[in-house]
Protein backbone atom coordinates (compact mmCIF):
# COMPACT_ATOMS: atom_id res chain seq x y z
CA UNK A 1 0.00 0.00 0.00
CA UNK A 2 3.06 2.27 -0.09
CA UNK A 3 3.15 3.84 -3.55
CA UNK A 4 0.72 4.11 -6.42
CA UNK A 5 1.52 2.67 -9.82
CA UNK A 6 0.93 4.43 -13.13
CA UNK A 7 -2.37 2.56 -13.50
CA UNK A 8 -3.69 4.03 -10.26
CA UNK A 9 -2.87 7.56 -11.43
CA UNK A 10 -4.51 6.93 -14.84
CA UNK A 11 -7.71 5.76 -13.16
CA UNK A 12 -7.71 8.86 -10.93
CA UNK A 13 -7.17 11.06 -14.01
CA UNK A 14 -10.10 9.43 -15.86
CA UNK A 15 -12.38 9.91 -12.83
CA UNK A 16 -11.37 13.58 -12.52
CA UNK A 17 -12.04 14.11 -16.25
CA UNK A 18 -15.45 12.47 -15.93
CA UNK A 19 -16.42 14.52 -12.89
CA UNK A 20 -15.18 17.94 -13.98
CA UNK A 21 -15.05 17.70 -17.77
CA UNK A 22 -12.30 18.90 -20.07
CA UNK A 23 -13.71 22.42 -20.56
CA UNK A 24 -13.77 23.20 -16.85
CA UNK A 25 -10.27 21.80 -16.38
CA UNK A 26 -8.99 23.84 -19.33
CA UNK A 27 -10.49 27.01 -17.84
CA UNK A 28 -8.97 26.17 -14.47
CA UNK A 29 -5.55 25.72 -16.08
CA UNK A 30 -5.74 29.02 -17.97
CA UNK A 31 -6.88 30.86 -14.83
CA UNK A 32 -4.02 29.37 -12.86
CA UNK A 33 -1.52 30.30 -15.59
CA UNK A 34 -2.84 33.88 -15.69
CA UNK A 35 -2.53 34.16 -11.92
CA UNK A 36 1.07 32.93 -11.99
CA UNK A 37 1.92 35.37 -14.80
CA UNK A 38 0.33 38.26 -12.89
CA UNK A 39 2.26 37.29 -9.77
CA UNK A 40 5.56 37.24 -11.68
CA UNK A 41 4.82 40.63 -13.24
CA UNK A 42 4.00 42.04 -9.81
CA UNK A 43 7.24 40.74 -8.37
CA UNK A 44 9.21 42.15 -11.30
CA UNK A 45 7.54 45.58 -10.97
CA UNK A 46 8.09 45.65 -7.21
CA UNK A 47 11.80 44.90 -7.61
CA UNK A 48 12.38 47.77 -10.06
CA UNK A 49 14.45 50.55 -8.48
CA UNK A 50 12.71 53.84 -7.97
CA UNK A 51 13.97 56.94 -9.74
CA UNK A 52 16.28 58.91 -7.45
CA UNK A 53 15.10 62.28 -6.24
CA UNK A 54 17.49 65.08 -7.25
CA UNK A 55 19.00 66.98 -4.32
CA UNK A 56 17.59 70.41 -3.57
CA UNK A 57 19.72 73.44 -4.19
CA UNK A 58 20.29 76.00 -1.46
CA UNK A 59 17.92 78.46 -3.16
CA UNK A 60 14.97 76.03 -2.98
CA UNK A 61 15.16 75.60 0.80
CA UNK A 62 12.01 77.03 2.34
CA UNK A 63 11.60 78.62 5.73
CA UNK A 64 10.00 75.47 7.13
CA UNK A 65 13.18 73.55 6.29
CA UNK A 66 15.46 76.02 8.02
CA UNK A 67 16.73 74.85 11.44
CA UNK A 68 14.88 76.48 14.27
CA UNK A 69 16.11 77.28 17.77
CA UNK A 70 14.22 74.36 19.34
CA UNK A 71 15.68 71.74 16.95
CA UNK A 72 19.36 70.78 17.26
CA UNK A 73 21.49 70.84 14.12
CA UNK A 74 23.11 67.57 13.04
CA UNK A 75 26.61 68.76 12.18
CA UNK A 76 27.65 65.55 10.43
CA UNK A 77 24.60 65.61 8.13
CA UNK A 78 25.19 69.29 7.40
CA UNK A 79 28.81 68.64 6.38
CA UNK A 80 27.85 65.74 4.08
CA UNK A 81 25.49 67.86 1.97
Amino acid sequence: MGSFSIWHWLIVLVIVLLVFGTKKLRNLGSDLGGAVKGFKDGIRDGAAPETPVPPQSQQQVTASQQPSADRPIDVEAKNKG
